[in-house]
């Protein structure tokens, strides 16, 4: 006897439903696959411009000459930026569609990368940059949503960001473990900077204590007897620790 209609409606509606029930959680796992990539992994990208993280300054300074170098700090970082659409004297045909570039070392070596093109660049909203950046690169397909309407991706060793200043697509690439290290030498350079002010200071012995063996009296550097002591009577003591040992007291006068 052949099923109603209506009941074979549903069934096959149930069926979809189940359908649905499995395959999504699915496609959200494989849209959330943490990047595993290393940064000795990643191919050289043409839209880095000839910059790769864990370059040394000297290389960085063979590519583009006209670099000038930031002051190094007492942590080992240095920052720099370059204007090759601005700066007439690099060469452009290196950096077609890039406005502005920042480079950050630590101890002499490229740990952030930040390239801002311009209007004219190939992949102009951030799905396209995403998408493209990703296949040049051979990263997976592991971002998630980073403040108003960029992209971030954390891999193994790295980080990415993508958005948008000016209407024009921004990328970033740092290097997570020496940012790891930065902040723990800032908050190493804190802790001594505090200890130090939390300190007591030692008080400083005069540079000459002068005392008189009539008066058992002596008396500090920047404080002089009333009158002169005889040759005679004359002794002086390294410390004030020394002349209290020795039964001499302070000067009324220097007190």
């Amino acid at each position: 006897m052949p099923l109603p209609t209506k009941t074979i409606r549903r069934l096959f509606l149930n069926a979809s439903i189940l359908v649905v029930i499995v395959v999504l959680p699915l496609a959200a796992t494989a849209q959330t696959v943490p990047c595993k990539v290393s940064l000795s992994a990643l191919p050289a990208a043409p839209e880095l411009k000839g910059f790769h993280l864990g370059m040394t300054m000297e290389q960085a300074k063979t590519h583009v000459p006209q670099i000038v170098f930031g002051r190094t700090d007492l942590l080992g970082s240095s920052k720099t930026t370059i204007n090759p659409g601005f700066d007439p004297r690099i060469d452009t045909s290196k950096f077609q569609d890039v406005r502005s570039i920042s480079l950050d070392f630590l101890d002499g070596r490229l740990v952030s990368l930040w390239i801002g093109y311009d209007s004219n660049f190939k992949w102009t909203g951030i799905p396209e940059f995403v998408a493209g950046i990703s296949q040049s690169l051979s990263l997976p397909n592991a971002w998630s949503e980073w403040k108003v309407r960029g992209r971030q991706m954390r891999c193994a060793d790295f980080e990415l960001t993508v958005t948008t200043i000016a209407q024009s697509p921004s990328f970033r690439i740092v290097d997570s473990g020496a940012e790891e290290t930065l902040v723990a030498r800032r908050n190493a350079a804190a802790e001594e900077a505090e200890a130090t002010e939390t300190e007591p200071e030692e008080a400083s012995e005069p540079e000459e204590i002068i005392a008189d063996r009539k008066t058992k009296t002596y008396y500090l550097g920047d404080c002089q007897p009333p009158a002169p002591i005889a040759e005679a009577n004359r002794i002086s003591f390294k410390t004030t620790a020394e002349a209290e040992k020795a039964g001499y007291k302070l000067s009324r006068a220097c007190s």
